[in-house]
């Protein structure tokens, strides 16, 4: 807005009279002053925070117009050294002060302002001083005849300063009309304090409303962490798993991504708690997301957040999975499950560390590494168009490929006590030996689901066990066979380990009312994902009618 472009007679009892060269000033038009800085007081009350600056100018336009000033402004010395204008206006034709960076270089203005003076001018340049050699030269320039600058000191610092100009003609600057303006100076400056104490303070309570969110989001998935899956057994006698813990220590102090490879079952959660607990970022909880497990509907908010409302049933706001592993890492388990429209998305984050909540275009930045796993041929699923290529050389970064369980029999035995000792101590059941058999018997095994089958099988084991012997029953674990020589299997022993695991899935699918998904399914008894168990049934030759037969 602008200051106000005619001189009527209000201004000239105001601005004149009030001076004493034509007497004292009227009442009406003291009231009506005093009506107007009222006024001012009441909009400064009621103003929004993000408004202050807004009313400002609103404010400098009503007085100009009331008291016949041609320019407005108010200005900020900051703690820097140097003056913003913050806002100003103007009357027509002329130019206002532009709003930013005070660049004109007036030495003799500044000092007095900062010096807590105030600058009252009435017929520029003849009244300047001696020094004010550039005051006069940029008065002169621009027409002005009169200027008053009312300085803004808070502990003993000026702050602020609002400056009235008159450019028509000279004009003089009484006390008492000096001494109202100050009021309103400082009134500006209380409300700009005051709006931006509210935007820190607003801005401070988001802050740790945030970091609560995250605390709770960090704690939940320690509490999951804590209470679901084995503990991690990190002893090998297995060259070739050594050779795996040897690429661990390598790339664990890095921030770089890492993809692992290998079977189900094969420990691949236990190696990315690993890779975490070494690296920099361990004092934060490991966040783990199993990307086969989300509903296809929801993937999208678990992983990125979403905002209230962002769609039917989101009451409240949502941070996702990047956002908690925000200075930490982030597990992605079974990252070949991925829908192929997240994998854009996922993209981003590895790209820049982007992202936006589901309902939200607001930008948020992410400092999470990255670990991802699958037991799925990646490079396959992108010649078959289901996995993005560059989704996959982003997460090919270092490839670490976990060993199956049958190709280091020499780790079966300590796995074994790992488990006997963990459900020893769960289940109060003290055991002194596992049965030579059994041992003998689980060494031979292939054993297709791997570590966590292994475990399962332990577990089976203590459940039934009566004495300080263990033994596995045949009955009711995986089918095993006697440890084999290091030679080419005959297709005899191959044919048996076929019949066990035909067998086994048999039992799993009577078991389940041949059932195959849902909880309580066969693939749910058996450890394996519903499709998995369907493709071994396929290659089985596993059928309805077969449950007669066995």
């Amino acid at each position: 807005m602008v200051a106000g472009g005619h001189a009527g007679p209000r201004k000239d009892a105001v601005a004149g009279a009030a001076s004493g060269a034509h007497g004292p000033i009227g009442d009406d038009d003291r009231l009506a002053f005093e009506r107007l800085l009222v006024d001012l007081l009441v909009t400064f009350g009621d103003v929004a925070p993000g408004e202050i600056v807004g009313a400002i100018e609103r404010s400098l336009a009503r007085l100009g117009a009331f008291l016949g000033f041609d320019r407005a402004a108010y200005a900020e010395f900051l703690p820097d050294g140097s003056i913003g204008i913050l806002c100003s206006t103007a009357n027509p034709g002329l130019e206002a002060v532009p709003v930013g960076p005070f660049t004109l270089v007036l030495p003799w203005w500044r000092g007095e302002l900062e010096a807590g003076r105030i600058v009252a001018r009435s017929n520029q340049p003849f009244d300047l001083p001696p020094e004010a050699v550039a005051e006069a030269a940029y008065v002169t320039a621009v027409g002005m005849k009169a200027h008053l600058g009312i300085p803004i000191v808070v502990n003993g610092r000026t702050v602020a300063m609002v400056g009235f100009d008159a450019h028509a003609a000279g004009r003089p600057w009484p006390d008492d009309l000096v001494v109202r303006l100050k009021l309103v100076g400082e009134m500006f400056a209380q409300a700009l304090a005051r709006s931006r104490a509210e935007a820190r303070l607003a801005a401070a309570l988001v802050e740790i409303r945030g970091l609560k969110e995250r605390l709770e989001a960090e704690n939940a998935a320690l509490r999951q962490a804590v209470s679901t899956g084995p503990r991690p057994v990190l002893s090998t006698r297995s060259a070739r798993f050594e050779e795996v813990l040897g690429e661990v220590r390598q790339v664990a102090p890095t921030s770089t991504t890492v993809l692992l490879l290998g079977e189900t079952g094969t420990g691949k959660e236990v190696i990315a708690s690993l890779i975490h607990g070494m690296s920099a970022r361990a004092q934060r909880t490991l966040v783990k997301v199993n990307c086969a497990a989300l509903p296809a509907p929801l993937v999208e908010a678990e992983l990125f957040g979403r905002e209230k409302g962002a769609y039917t049933g989101a009451l409240a706001r949502q941070m996702g999975r990047f956002e908690v592993a925000d200075g930490s890492t982030i597990f992605l388990d079974e990252i070949g499950d991925l829908p192929l429209e997240l994998q854009t998305k996922l993209l981003r984050v590895l790209q820049s560390g982007e992202l936006e909540r589901v309902g939200s275009t607001r930008t948020i930045r992410v400092d999470a590494r990255i670990i991802a796993a699958t037991h799925r041929d990646l490079a396959a699923a992108v010649e078959a168009g289901t996995f993005r290529e560059d989704l996959y050389y982003r997460l090919n970064v270092f490839p670490v490929v976990l060993p199956a369980l049958r190709e280091r029999p020499e780790d079966i035995p300590t796995l074994a006590w790992a488990f006997v000792k963990e459900f020893t101590e769960s289940m109060g059941k003290p055991v002194e030996q596992i049965a030579p058999d059994s041992m003998a018997a689980m060494q031979g095994y292939r054993w297709p689901g791997n570590v966590r089958e292994l475990r399962n099988s332990i577990e089976r084991a203590m459940i039934l066990a009566r004495g300080p012997v263990l033994h596995v029953p045949l009955a009711r674990a995986p089918a095993m066979r006697p440890p084999e020589p290091a030679t080419t299997r005959e297709p005899a022993v191959e044919a048996t380990l076929r019949d066990a695991e035909r067998a086994h899935i048999l039992r799993a699918l009577e078991d389940s009312g041949w059932r195959i998904r849902g909880a309580g399914g066969a693939a749910a008894r058996l450890d394996i994902k519903p499709t998995t168990l369907e493709a071994r049934m396929v290659r089985l030759g596993i059928r309805r009618i077969d449950s007669n037969r066995s």
